[in-house]
This record gives C-alpha cells, structure tokens and sequence, in this order.
C-alpha cells in the first residue's frame, strides 16, 4: 500500500478510537483532575501520563477483537462463560457503566446549574435527553454522523483550558517533578485511582471492541493489516487529544488554582478559574463540562447496550435504557450529594471493574483460537499483564485504606 492509499484508508477508517476517547474526558476527569492540580500541583501528573499509556494500548487491543473477530469482547466472554458466571460477569460489568453514567449526568447537571442556574434533577434530565438525540445517530446506523459529532465535541472540550495556559504558562521545572511516580498520603491514593478509572474505563474497552466491528465488519485476511495499521493511527491520536486535555486540566489548575483556598467543587473551581484566570476560562470550563457529559453519557449508555446485548443477548429500546440509566444519577441529585466529591469516588469505583474487563481481554488476544495468526506475542503479553498488575495493585492498596479508616 502507497503511503498515499494509506492517508485515505485512515481517513475513510478514523473515528471510532474517538468515541472511545470523548469517555476518557468525561466530568469524572474534570473532578479528578482538577482536584489532583489544586491540591497538590504537579504530584500526580505521571499518574496521567501512565494511564494515557495504558489506555492507548488497551483500547487498540479491544479494536482489534472486533476486526479481527467480528464479534463484541462481551459476546466472546459470554461464548466462554455458563450461564450463572455469564449473569454475574454482566451485573459487575453493568454496574461499572452505571457509575460512569452517573458521574456524566452530575457532570453536565453541574454546568448547566454553573452557566444558566438550571436546577441540578432538572439539568440531569437535560443532560440525559440531548444524550438520547445522540444516540439515535448511532442507533440508526448513523455511525460515521455520531463519531464526527463525537470528534467536534472532544475539540470544544480543551478551549478554556488552552486560553488559560497560553495566560499563564506553567512552570516546566515543576512539570518535570511531576514525573516522577511518587503518593503524598491516603488522599494521594485516591485521586490517583480515581484518575486512572477516569482514563482506562472498563466500559469503554468492552464498547471499543462493537464499534470496531459496527464499522467494519470482520476483516478480510487480505486487508487485516491495513485495517489494523489506520486503527494504530485512530487510537495514537485519539489519545494524544485525550491524554493532552487530561494533561491541560492537572496543569491549569496547578498554575492558576494551587495556593487558593478549598477548590473540592466544580463552584469554587469555576470562581477560581474565574477569580485568576477571567471569566472567559472559567466560562469555557463550564461549557467544556457541560460539552463533556453530554458527549460522554451518550458513549456510556451505548457502552451498556453492547454489554447487555453482548453477555445476556437482551436488548432494551434507546429510550428505556436511557431512562433507567438516569434514575441513579438523578436520585442522588435530588439527595443533595456534593457533586465533585460523588465523582471523584465514583471514578475510584471504575478502578475496580477495570481487571474484570483487562483479563478477558488479554486471554481472547493472546488466544491464537479466537485471533489466529494475529494473537499477542510475547512481549505484548507481558506488557498487558503489567498494566492489569499495576492496576490490580493500586485497587487492593486503595481498598486496604479504606478498609484501614473503617477500622
């Protein structure tokens, strides 16, 4: 293939790594994120760096069940699992999208309520029906609409951000140090998971892998690699983006808000940004929110279709799905819950399903079975068993501190 058969092969294949992406900048990021950078300035930057990493690496690999396959990661588990493990493996999996789900809902109420003063139920279920508009894009084979939508989404989230940085540089010694793996005590450990459910989700990795193959179909052994070189491509620059405004936020917010009083709520961060950056970042960081749930949640309820219709062959109409997905987001709206603080521990919560979606998907890519002639070589085994250890390991610390401060 010429090198210019290729650019158009990627530009005609680009697409679904980005609606893959839209989650991993989702308002659980802005919560996590912005928190980290406030409170503890550049400490937990290679925290980011780390899981962008990761990330890009995972989500190639779930790309690459669907082309080679033709099949969804969950309706190969679901081959593989009896029926009882099959349900249960769907309950954890379920409730790990719902989690993401509530956090994208609170996270568009929130901009909403910030910009407009739209009370926090009622900008959930404005959140949750533009949601649903989206969705219908994708729902009517509308794919290639609902990932350029997707993908013009994910350029209006980092605006505020960009303008602010350009403001005020940050310090690139300070960067540097940030660098270096290191924790600062308890709530250290907590950000950190939680920033690292923010990026590896487990939702996305089982969703990557239909969208792949929603697309493509099962590949042809003649252009596998072709297909499988432009999805290199679409998942490195799909997470650059992504990993750079995750990058943007930590930064911000250690050169603009550290230093400031409490920023543990998207108010006090909005009238930070206001207060040192002017009130065109902390506005483009509202609209950047409420850009992000919206984008995000839509990605998050098709996620929990493919699960369900993967691991339990059931299927519910859009607007069902979409609805029962709100009811958690919206109950803990009307019970007053501190909205930042709810995602940032929802967040933590994803860390926990990310080993039950990583193993299965290292055990089908490695399975020469299911992959033939283009299962995981030796290194790329170990190289996913070191990010499903590094990630098991940060849970059971995380749980041995919470289990500890219970105590």
């Amino acid at each position: 293939m010429t090198r210019y058969q290729l650019i158009r092969r990627v530009a005609a294949l680009i697409g679904p790594a980005f609606v893959a992406a839209i989650a991993y900048v989702d308002p659980g990021n802005f919560a996590a994120n912005f928190s980290a950078g406030a409170r503890y300035e550049y400490l937990l930057l290679w925290v980011l760096l780390v899981s962008n990493i990761m990330a890009a690496i995972v989500q190639y690999h779930s790309a690459k069940v669907g082309l080679i396959t033709g099949k969804s990661l969950p309706e190969i588990v679901a081959q593989r699992l009896p029926r009882r493990s099959r349900i249960m493996y769907w309950m954890q999996a379920e409730l790990v999208a719902v989690a993401c789900d509530i956090a994208e809902i609170v996270g568009g109420a929130v901009a909403l309520n910030i910009l407009f003063g739209v009370p926090m139920v009622l900008g959930g279920l404005l959140t949750g029906a533009v949601s649903l508009v989206l969705l219908r894009l994708y729902t009517t084979r509308e794919q290639k609409y609902f990932e350029r939508i997707i993908m013009m989404m994910l350029i209006v989230i980092p605006l505020g951000f960009i303008i602010g940085l350009i403001q005020y540089p940050p310090d690139m010694t300070q960067m540097l140090g940030g660098v270096v793996p290191q924790f600062a005590g308890p709530d250290t450990v907590l950000l950190a998971a939680a920033m690292m459910g923010a990026t590896i989700m487990p939702h996305v990795i089982y969703l990557h892998s239909a969208v792949a193959r929603d697309r493509h179909g099962k590949v042809n052994d003649r252009e596998v690699q072709s297909y499988l070189q432009a999805t290199k491509i679409d998942v490195g620059l799909a997470m650059l983006v992504a990993g750079t405004i995750n990058i943007a936020m930590l930064v911000l917010a250690a050169t603009v808000l550290s230093g400031s009083p409490e920023m543990n709520t998207f108010d006090q961060i909005y009238a930070g940004l206001a207060e040192h950056a002017g009130g065109l970042v902390a506005v483009l960081f509202a609209v950047g929110l409420l850009v992000s749930g919206i984008a995000s949640t839509s990605v998050g309820a098709q996620a929990g279709a493919v699960i369900m219709g993967g691991l339990i062959q059931k299927n519910i109409p859009t607007v069902w799905r979409r609805a029962l997905t709100l009811i958690p987001a919206l109950v803990l709206l009307a019970l007053g819950f501190e909205p930042t603080s709810l995602l940032i521990f929802s967040q933590a919560a994803l860390s926990f399903g990310i080993p039950f979606a990583l193993i299965p998907l290292y055990q089908m890519t490695s399975d020469t079975a299911i992959m033939a002639g283009y299962a995981n070589t030796r290194f790329m085994r170990i190289v996913l068993l070191a990010i499903i250890t590094i990630v098991s390991l940060l849970n059971i610390y995380l749980l041995g501190l919470l289990v500890s401060g219970l105590g």
